[in-house]
């Protein structure tokens, strides 16, 4: 039968495994259940981060090309499509 899991072994300080162990017991939750969720939070921290980063670079954008409001875009969308 195969497995369903895969087994980690992860190195920390101590004082870091002594707050990961007493956040599983506050959240009353596994070791593992623990950073299953960690894991998934950080992976929406990154795609977080992606989307902002993407934000700034059209508001910047935006600002070079002199887009102020929608109907900006909506002038530009129409013009591209006579093109």
């Amino acid at each position: 039968m195969k497995r369903t899991s895969r087994v980690l072994t992860v190195s920390l300080p101590p004082e870091a495994a002594d707050d990961f162990e007493h956040l599983a017991e506050q959240e009353g939750r596994n070791k593992s259940e623990l950073f299953r969720e960690m894991l998934r939070v950080y992976r929406v921290w990154i795609e977080t981060r992606e989307f902002e980063s993407l934000q700034r670079y059209g508001a910047a954008r935006a600002r070079q090309l002199s887009i102020n409001n929608e109907e900006d875009v909506d002038q530009l969308i129409q013009e591209f499509r006579h093109f």
